[in-house]
């Protein structure tokens, strides 16, 4: 079986596609650590706790505002007292009606939220999202931008829902991540309310709105979801964290499977497909084929302690979907290192890209990328301007799948992107710049500040970064 694909060859450097996974499962508690620079020049603080289960962090620019979410539906407004910030619940689930809210991001004065709800006694789930008009102060008007028809969630860790939004700059469209409901493609029947029910049009894929639209309804319908122009790109198993960069395009960092896959970045085009369930990193899905009989004895990118395997979602899968006629796949961002760039080799043994001179795409397995900003105001010094940065969620020391790989993580990652002509493609520079977060989800770059908030069980935190500056000019965050 070919295992490796979508190899290109460069003058002077081979590449190879390499692998990515993540899986949500058996993800440990957050150690408690202050996060510390690993340059001289960048300063870290204490910004304040938040609630437990916090997710994103959100900036609204023209009040100079934060806003936090968290996982059970509540937004909360950051309000500074006597020089203290503090939250105040400003909406719940019982507002938006958004159980499990995941995506938030502001356009102009519109708030937009994403994530799912509950049908079916649980067994059943709907993608949904609404808009805020915040200039109504006292009482902002809420519209339902959409709803999805009924599909199945399933009874494991692998429906990851409706969750990134980002905004395009001129404020005409919202861009919506919804995850695959899936590891690997298999079938997730929720036992048996749901027969045979894999992937399905409304799941691993990246939509794209008008920001004005109301009252959809969102059908499982992959001809009739294309005809109405709202899918962007497909085959994205599940980009947590999407982004613009300063001249607008838009990349994804994507959690990838239990299998030892790399974490894939992708540059998003629209009408592109990036190869889930059938490809992920560059690596072909196994299961795909009817005569694969999994064992992490002949298959060293099967790692034992993963959830996927001790489950029994490896398995031989002779009904499993076959590639659509004429698609073909478009590769993810290749990583340069020095940094975040180990991989698993065709022989099964761990590989690092600076010492191999291979590239991957993207970061080191089963790593979580998430909270991908970029500077598109050019408010960094000359040697962060314009670039892009990442938070890795998991850390190899504690992660059983990881740690194969390498013992760091929970870091801040500095990206440095070019684009080469001959690929059509991004390469990355990968560096270290911070380590020892607890447990980050989400950031902000507000001019030279980034922003990081923690997810905790109990109470969360804030960070505040601050990055060397350039002659840019920062958005001061407002004290009122």
């Amino acid at each position: 079986m070919k295992r490796f694909i979508n190899s290109v060859l460069v003058p002077g450097l081979i590449i190879i596609y390499s692998a990515a996974a993540f899986s949500q499962s058996g993800r440990p508690a957050a150690v408690q650590h202050t996060p510390k620079a690993l340059r001289p020049d960048i300063r870290i603080e204490k910004y304040m706790p938040v609630a437990s289960k916090a997710v994103r962090l959100l900036f609204e620019p023209k009040s100079g505002i934060f806003y936090y979410t968290d996982f059970s539906g509540g937004v909360y407004r950051i309000k500074t007292t006597l020089g203290n910030p503090e939250s105040e619940l400003v909406f719940s689930a019982a507002d938006h009606g958004i159980t499990r809210l995941q995506g938030a991001v502001f356009s102009g004065k519109y708030l937009f939220l994403c994530g799912n709800i509950s049908v079916n006694n649980n067994k059943g789930t709907k993608g949904r999202m609404v808009r805020y008009d915040m200039s109504y102060v006292e009482k902002p008007e809420m519209t339902v931008v959409f709803n999805t028809v009924e599909y199945g969630t399933n009874a494991t860790t692998f429906d990851h829902g409706w969750n990134a939004l980002e905004a395009s700059a001129d404020g005409k469209y919202i861009y919506a991540n919804t995850g695959a409901r899936t590891d690997h493609g298999e079938v997730q029947d929720n036992r048996g309310a749901y027969p045979n029910a894999r992937d399905n049009a409304l799941t691993a894929k990246i939509f794209r709105f008008p920001a004005d639209a109301k009252d959809l309804e969102l059908p499982n319908d992959l001809e009739k979801l294309k005809s109405m122009g709202y899918i962007y790109a497909e085959g994205i198993r599940n980009a947590y964290d999407i982004a613009f960069d300063a001249k607008q395009n838009l990349f994804a960092v994507v959690n990838s499977s239990d299998y030892d896959h790399n974490e894939d970045m992708f540059w998003v085009r629209e009408g592109k497909h990036y190869g889930f369930p059938w490809v992920m990193s560059g690596i072909e899905n196994p299961q795909q084929y009817p005569d694969w009989q999994p064992n992490p004895d002949t298959d060293p990118f099967i790692p034992r302690s993963s959830h996927a395997w001790t489950v029994k979602y490896f398995r031989n899968d002779p009904e499993f979907p076959k590639i659509p006629a004429g698609v073909k796949f478009s590769p993810g961002v290749q990583n340069l290192g020095p940094d975040a760039n180990e991989y698993r080799g065709h022989s099964g043994k761990i590989l690092d890209g600076d010492n191999t001179g291979l590239t991957t795409s993207t970061f080191t397995p089963h790593s979580s990328p998430l909270g991908l900003v970029f500077d598109t105001k050019n408010a960094l010094s000359r040697d962060f301007k314009g670039d892009g940065f990442v938070l890795r969620n998991s850390l190899g020391s504690r992660s059983s799948m990881m740690k194969p790989f390498t013992n760091e993580g929970r870091d801040l990652l500095h990206l440095k992107l070019t684009y080469d002509k001959g690929s059509d493609n991004y390469f990355v520079k990968t560096t270290r710049i911070m380590d020892s977060f607890n447990n980050p989800t989400d950031a902000v770059l507000v001019g030279n500040e980034l922003y990081v908030i923690e997810y905790d069980a109990r109470e969360g935190s804030i960070w505040k970064i601050t990055l060397p500056s350039g002659s840019g000019k920062a958005k001061k965050v407002k004290n009122n």
